[in-house]
């Protein structure tokens, strides 16, 4: 039950707060944007879990309006830089804490770790495919930090 509540906080907030960064920036750029939930993708991503492998995609933030390819790129660089700077702030924790709280922000480090790096895959809807047409530089310094958090992981 412990690791079920702790996969519920981190994954759902982490996930949360990604969708909701795509949204509140495509409006500041004056675009319609709506997040619909896949419900039939969280059933699967729940079984799924059970057999140890996590792929989640509960839902996801549709846009539209007139964007150019560099507005288009950063927002959709600011769900996994969100899910960078969580993870950053995960590692903090898990480096200046014990018990509970250090299990907790371990498990929230991986969990936004890989939600960067699994959301910078250059292809086809992913965030990492737009980021990649719109800034290369860019594409590739986020996924080697993200990249680097997964690694670090390990190592604290």
């Amino acid at each position: 039950m412990k690791y079920f509540a702790m996969a519920a906080v981190t994954v759902g907030v982490s996930f949360l707060a990604h969708e909701v960064g795509h949204k509140i920036l495509a409006q500041r750029y004056g675009c319609w944007a709506e997040f619909r939930a896949f419900n039939s993708m969280l059933i699967v991503a729940i079984a799924m879990s059970f057999f140890g492998f996590i792929f989640a995609a509960p839902g996801a933030v549709f846009i539209r309006g007139h964007l150019t390819k560099e507005k288009y790129g950063k927002i959709s660089l600011v769900g996994p830089l969100t899910n960078v700077i969580f993870a950053i702030i995960f590692l903090i924790a898990k480096i200046l804490t014990t018990g509970i709280v250090k299990e907790v922000s371990g498990y929230g480090l991986l969990i936004n770790a890989w939600l960067a790096v699994f959301n910078m895959i250059p292809f086809l809807s992913f965030d990492g495919a737009k980021i990649f047409k719109w800034n290369k530089p860019v594409y590739f310094v986020v996924l080697a930090v993200a990249a680097s958090l997964m690694v670090l992981q390990f190592y604290v």
